[in-house]
């Protein structure tokens, strides 16, 4: 069953899957995230979702650098991360993850140089490596880029001792992206 209470028939999973792709979209239309459009592809016309507020896509885009390119990581708050928002840093660390995982980080670093790209790949190795391990911060040395956010992670934590159990669950699906290649 998934989180729905749906059952899953492995012999209708791609209608499935596209299933919950709509009701995705959908929730994203609802929240003005993305909006809806017809488009005309051949001889058929087809919904398509893009970007309804080009400045979030924006935002996310400067997050991803900030974490994958500065020394000192700030993620200032805004209407799309609120500053009361809890786990803002970890939030952010999964969601580059996510996009590494996904091989859509690229989109996000298309205004970066060759080599600087390549240094925020790796950054994104280490922090796969740093943070797909509960507890947090075992490998995490805190040099070089982000070298600031074993501290405000460890804060972030701290601050939420009762909640131990979804950072822990956090950790294991991050663990699942250090996987993806080997899985596919």
């Amino acid at each position: 069953m998934n989180s729905l209470g749906e059952t899953w028939n492995l012999m209708k999973i791609g209608y499935q899957l596209k299933q919950v792709r709509e009701r995705l979209a959908k929730g994203l239309v609802d929240k003005g995230i993305l909006r809806t459009e017809k488009r005309n592809f051949l001889l058929f016309d087809m919904a398509t979702h893009p970007v309804a507020d080009g400045g979030a896509k924006e935002e996310l885009r400067r997050r991803v650098r900030n974490v994958l390119t500065q020394r000192t990581v700030v993620i200032n708050g805004n209407q799309f991360l609120p500053e009361n928002l809890e786990f803002r840093y970890i939030r952010t660390i999964a969601m580059v993850c996510a996009a590494y995982a996904a091989n859509v980080l690229e989109n996000a670093l298309s205004s970066l140089g060759h080599e600087a790209r390549e240094r925020a790949f790796a950054q994104t190795d280490d922090l796969l490596a740093d943070y797909s391990q509960w507890p947090f911060g075992k490998k995490a040395v805190g040099n070089g880029v982000g070298a600031n956010l074993p501290t405000v992670i460890a804060e972030e934590i701290n601050g939420a001792k009762d909640r131990e159990l979804q950072l822990e669950v956090v950790a294991a699906c991050l663990n699942v992206f250090t996987t993806l290649d080997s899985l596919l």
